[in-house]
């Protein structure tokens, strides 16, 4: 029987209201569910780490990752059990905690390889991290990088509704990911009928 692939948002810094992106997503997206934090203000690494590994753990089933901003080094976070449920990642816009005092706790960030596929999008007009160090992450990462003109934080306040090549990119790396679920289910469904 196929697996089922669950689609997991996780919001940055004082979460994503209801015009963002991601709101959107979630409400399109009968299956989607999102990470809560307990301080969307205040964030402290631990907890926020913590809250997205106990989501992703608390099911059995592959998941897709959509990440924005502190999202996405939230995510680059993950320890080994919660990772390797991750079957692919978009993660939008990191943000740099190095530069900023309130996200100081998630420094420094972690450049190793991830164990799954992942998409960085960013924008040479971020002015919360800077386009050369967004693709810094995406090479220690191992991740394809998109570059967008002047996209700002892709999020309300640089325009981004709906976002649809974003959405695009989502419906990719989903298709990807149900295709690699089928494709490990089906030798085990011909193992059990035999």
């Amino acid at each position: 029987m196929p697996q089922h692939i669950r689609t997991i948002i996780v919001p940055g810094w004082r979460n994503s209201g209801p015009g963002h992106w991601q709101s959107l997503w979630q409400a399109q997206l009968p299956d989607a569910e999102r990470v809560l934090q307990e301080d969307w203000y205040t964030p402290r690494r631990a907890d926020w780490v913590r809250a997205l590994e106990q989501l992703i753990l608390s099911r059995p089933e592959p998941v897709v990752v959509v990440a924005h901003s502190l999202g996405c080094i939230t995510t680059v976070h993950l320890g080994a059990a919660a990772a390797a449920q991750v079957q692919s990642a978009l993660l939008v816009a990191p943000a740099d905690p190095e530069r900023r005092g309130a996200l100081a706790d998630f420094a420094p960030v972690p450049a190793e390889p991830l164990p799954y596929r992942s998409l960085v999008v960013a924008s040479n007009t971020d002015p919360y991290c800077p386009v050369r160090l967004a693709g810094a992450y995406a090479r220690g990462w191992g991740s394809e990088f998109v570059r967008l003109q002047d996209a700002g934080h892709i999020n309300v306040e640089s325009g981004h509704g709906h976002w649809p090549l974003g959405w695009a990119l989502l419906q990719s790396l989903r298709q990807e990911a149900q295709q690699a679920a089928d494709a490990v289910a089906l030798p085990a469904a011909a193992q059990a009928v035999a």
